[in-house]
């Protein structure tokens, strides 16, 4: 079983930064991949941004040069940096961590994060 802990949403205004972190835990040998995603009302879960265990990284268009994804092996984390001047009031959302062991995809619990303008 894999344990994910999220922190770091929140309300920002426009322009502000925040620092998405995600922690996974328990049984997390293979990890191929960690990732962000997230929901906002009466829309579909979307993918964010995602990096690889090799640190290939994949975007959303919407977030491209605004957030960086990024993770520190050893400590088994993904963060998400949502960049000063960036953020836009349309990135409110819940996000969600995701994280793939082999075959098996986890979700954290999601932290809200709320951007007004």
């Amino acid at each position: 079983q894999v344990q994910l802990v999220e922190s770091g949403g929140g309300l920002v205004q426009a322009g502000g930064s925040l620092r998405l972190s995600c922690a996974a835990s328990g049984s997390i040998l293979g990890i191929n991949s960690m990732g962000w995603y997230r929901q906002a009302p009466g829309k579909q879960r979307e993918l964010v941004a995602q990096i690889t265990s090799g640190g290939r990284t994949n975007y959303a268009e919407s977030v491209k040069g605004r957030f960086t994804i990024s993770r520190v092996t050893a400590k088994n984390t993904v963060y998400l940096q949502m960049n000063s001047l960036n953020l836009k009031p349309e990135d409110t959302a819940v996000y969600y961590c995701r994280v793939a062991v082999g075959f098996t995809a986890y979700w954290g619990q999601g932290t809200q994060v709320t951007v007004s303008s």
